[in-house]
């Protein structure tokens, strides 16, 4: 190999590796969007009124008839 070859193979693999490095980066963003998204939704969820908020009688849903 001639000096020109190699510096240009050493470009290439600093090439390289920097663009490997610059996608994981952007992976990296991509997933702390995604993760601060879903957070969003998940705290965006109403929470579930209970039974007794509902004005529901006490007695409803503690028997099941299974002859039915």
């Amino acid at each position: 190999m001639d000096v020109s070859g190699i510096a240009r193979l050493a470009t290439t693999i600093a090439d390289t590796g920097l663009r490997q490095e610059v996608g994981i980066a952007v992976v990296k963003k991509a997933q702390e969007v995604q993760a601060s998204s879903a957070a969003a939704l998940i705290e965006a969820i109403p929470p579930v009124p209970s039974a007794g908020s509902a004005n529901l009688p006490p007695n409803l849903g503690t028997r099941i008839n299974t002859t039915a």
